[in-house]
């Protein structure tokens, strides 16, 4: 079909042309795909059959079309429907047939729920998606104020539920904790949201806890802590963190078992801080010796050279390491293939660091449990693209008590007898 183009590329619907071609493109893709589905299901069923052998699962139309937002825009769908004429022996009805690509309630991508947390924490109410969203999209279709003020309470309710599940039949052997300063309306000037970031037995990585806090204080992170136990929480083997005292203070006091690791980003970052930009590039190099090293031993070594190369003209410097040797160093007593992991916050600042970059300061009256609801659906859609740990069977058996040394698993005596 042929579209008249103005001199400034826009058809006479005034979208632009390319917009349309890609529409109209992520149409018939979505509905090649939907096509394939409901054949490969029909084909897969074709055995099945009745007494006087007529097919249980066929063919049987379309859907009435539907409009379903999208990244490329609004697209009008027609799905194939399927008349599935078994019997579900456990309930006495018939089975239906439920697309994994287009749910039948499906009426808007999920990357377009990823899309409304973002503009809020950018300031905008709910008031204001329709405009920015039908700018966007070409469409307002679906995203009526009324829809977006029920997502968000939807949102309220879901972040509310999450930080009172149950915690008792989850392990967590490692956890990243760090302080994240939004400055997106969380009412306090000073508040922060306080994450917890964790590692299951099975080597995946989870989202804790999340909820907001004031400077990162001892007494938020413990009051986080304390609920995190209350619920069941066991304590980490390792919990990895910055140089704040807030959150190594409450761990002492609730978990006390658990061993801390200072992120060495923090760290690398705080001591060149201390010294003059002309001798920051060899002691960047210096430091980066130290947690890269081959083992502790090695790293100790590390310690020392710096201590020779850089002590006496920048002591305070010097002082920042070699004060939390201990804690810096804590990683090298796990299995070689999780340094990477332990050894930084990476896990944490990698997920927050798209929102923090792309939020702004916004003034005026907002909601702090909205806010929080947003931030939690923002690492809730992260979370799905996280991988898990290297070596994920190994942290099992951090758990149970396993010794490493260099890195690697030292058999107990017992097993090496034997």
């Amino acid at each position: 079909m042929l579209s008249v183009v103005n001199d400034d590329g826009t058809t006479a619907n005034g979208s632009s042309l390319i917009d349309e071609i890609v529409r109209e493109g992520a149409r018939r893709m979505l509905a090649a795909a939907l096509e394939a589905e409901v054949n490969a299901y029909i084909a897969e069923l074709a055995d099945q059959r009745d007494e006087r052998g007529h097919r249980l699962v066929v063919r049987n139309g379309y859907h009435q079309p539907r409009k379903v937002t999208t990244a490329a825009g609004v697209v009008e769908v027609k799905a194939p429907r399927v008349n599935d004429k078994r019997i579900d022996e456990s309930t006495g009805e018939r089975k239906r047939f439920s697309s994994a690509i287009l749910p039948p309630w499906c009426r808007k991508s999920p990357k377009i729920s990823e899309v409304l947390p973002l503009l809020y924490l950018h300031g905008l109410s709910s008031g204001d998606f329709v405009p920015a969203l039908e700018q966007f999209l070409g469409s307002s279709a679906g995203l009526s104020p009324a829809t977006v003020t029920r997502l968000t309470q939807q949102w309220q309710a879901d972040h509310a539920a999450f930080m009172d599940r149950d915690l008792a039949e989850v392990d967590y052997v490692y956890v990243w904790a760090d302080g994240i300063h939004l400055n997106v309306r969380l009412e306090e000037a000073k508040a922060c949201v306080l994450v917890l970031v964790g590692v299951r037995a099975d080597g995946s990585k989870e989202l804790v806890a999340l909820k907001d806090g004031y400077r990162e204080s001892a007494e938020s992170w413990a009051d986080l802590l304390r609920d995190c136990a209350r619920r069941g929480m066991r304590a980490p083997v390792l919990a990895v963190g910055d140089g704040a005292l807030g959150f190594w203070k409450a761990l002492a006091e609730v978990f006390p078992a658990t061993r801390e690791q200072r992120c060495w980003v923090h760290k690398t970052a705080n001591v060149l801080d201390s010294m003059p930009k002309s001798a920051q590039p060899g002691a960047k190099k210096a430091i980066q010796d130290i947690y890269n090293a081959e083992d502790k031993q090695h790293a100790q070594a590390a310690i020392k050279t710096f201590a020779q190369l850089y002590g006496a003209k920048f002591p305070k410097a010097v002082k920042k390491i070699t004060d939390d040797e201990v804690e810096l160093l804590a990683f090298f007593d796990f299995p070689a293939e999780h340094w990477i992991h332990l050894r930084t916050t990476n896990p944490i600042e990698s997920t927050f660091s798209t929102v923090r970059l792309r939020t702004k300061v916004t003034r005026g009256a907002g909601s702090r449990t909205a806010a929080l609801a947003m931030v939690f659906k923002l690492v809730e859609s992260a979370q799905q693209r996280w991988r898990a740990v290297n070596a994920p069977h190994l942290v099992a058996l951090v758990r149970a008590g396993a010794r490493f040394e260099r890195g690697q698993l030292v058999e107990r005596p017992e097993l090496s007898a034997a």
